[in-house]
């Protein structure tokens, strides 16, 4: 089973956040409980080509065996004989997780010799890393060819399903809020959305190219230069289509990037020279909060400011907070992975929204209409 047990580590190696391991715990324990036996296979990090001690899935061994309440055994290769044994021996319901995978530059390749050396190890495959599916490497893409009995795990169906919920069959108002420090990264799904939604909310760095594109002063702030244009066709197409784009009116503008800097809040076209955006305004909170409250379907990808910072995460909290009165009201919220589901997370609200998503990466590549290698994959 390739599982995205991609987690962040302390110095310690101590995990400081389970949300992605806690996923795929009901696929795990469905073939334990049907009587098979479980091989994992994932990433950890960004090796540079090798073993890196810091990437070491060892590291998880122990929180495992903790969670799921039985002996996990470890392979510390991925392919091999060594590996090769330790999955023979297995008995039904015992699990083995092996090595990091990209511990061989061949896995981010794709390379199919390396695929085939990981197929051996199982009779069949399941994909279950939902976060991983965009790419197309060697365990999530073309290891699927190697099995005749290939399927999705539990994260991996739902996270499919809930990201069709909401662009296929999304109850009205529909509202969609994004946030981040650039345009770049969210253009396409923008663009999508802009045949799709009823309000638009942009918030967080990538603002302030649109308050700068519009002739406002945005001092310091974040703004992509050639991104400008761009910008204000996005605003003459929300325009266009009678979408309600909602754009922060002010901002906790500081004078350093610190959480210790001195802050004052001021229109968002009127940031002073020296001073820059870290975090939408009052007026924005109160706006953006009615707003997603009203709301039926809400999608949210990306924080209002650099939440990090206690000084400058109000906005997202409260954007968490007006999800989360939404849901309550009956709305469908889904939350697109990376810095908003850590958000909703560790304000404690991932069981009050409706879904939290585990893929950033692939949610939005989903979204935009692409083809995802591992999904694909299973699908022939």
């Amino acid at each position: 089973m390739r599982v995205d047990f991609n987690v962040p580590l302390d110095k310690n190696y101590q995990i400081t956040d389970f949300t992605r391991i806690n996923a795929h715990l009901p696929s795990i324990r469905k073939i334990l409980s049907d009587g098979g036996s479980v091989i994992l296979m994932s990433h950890l990090g960004r090796p540079k080509g090798g073993y890196e001690e810091k990437y070491s899935l060892k590291h998880l061994v122990k929180p495992l065996e903790n969670l799921l309440g039985q002996k996990v055994y470890f392979a510390p290769d991925c392919i091999g004989q060594e590996a090769e044994n330790l999955a023979q021996s297995l008995k039904n319901g015992e699990i083995l997780l092996l090595e990091n995978v990209r511990f061989y530059p061949e896995e981010e390749k794709g390379d199919e010799e390396f695929a085939k050396k990981l197929a051996r190890l199982g009779n069949v495959y399941v994909n279950d890393a939902f976060g991983t599916a965009h790419r197309k490497h060697a365990s999530t893409a073309v290891i699927a060819k190697f099995f005749q009995d290939k399927m999705a795990g539990f994260v991996m169906t739902a996270e499919i399903e809930n990201a069709k919920k909401v662009l296929e069959n999304a109850e009205k108002p529909f509202t969609a809020i994004m946030g981040g420090a650039k345009i770049s990264d969210k253009i396409l799904i923008i663009e999508r959305l802009l045949d799709k939604v009823d309000n638009l909310i942009i918030g967080g760095g990538m603002s302030y190219t649109f308050f700068k594109a519009m002739g406002g002063q945005v001092g310091n702030s974040l703004v992509e230069q050639d991104k400008l244009d761009l910008a204000k066709q996005l605003i003459e197409k929300a325009k266009a289509k009678g979408i309600n784009l909602l754009l922060p009116a002010d901002s906790v503008v500081a004078d350093a990037f610190s959480n210790e800097a001195d802050t004052q809040e001021t229109d968002n076209t009127q940031i002073p020279d020296g001073w820059m955006g870290l975090d939408i305004g009052t007026k924005a909170r109160k706006t953006f909060s009615e707003t997603i409250e009203n709301s039926k379907t809400i999608l949210w990808n990306g924080p209002m400011g650099v939440f990090e910072m206690p000084n400058f995460a109000k906005g997202t909290a409260t954007v968490a907070e007006a999800v989360v009165k939404a849901t309550e009201r009956g709305a469908f919220s889904l939350i697109g992975g990376g810095d908003s589901a850590a958000a909703v997370n560790q304000l404690g609200y991932g069981d009050k929204v409706s879904y939290v998503s585990t893929g950033g990466g692939a949610l939005l590549e989903y979204m935009e209409g692409k083809e995802l290698p591992g999904v694909v994959a299973l699908e022939n």
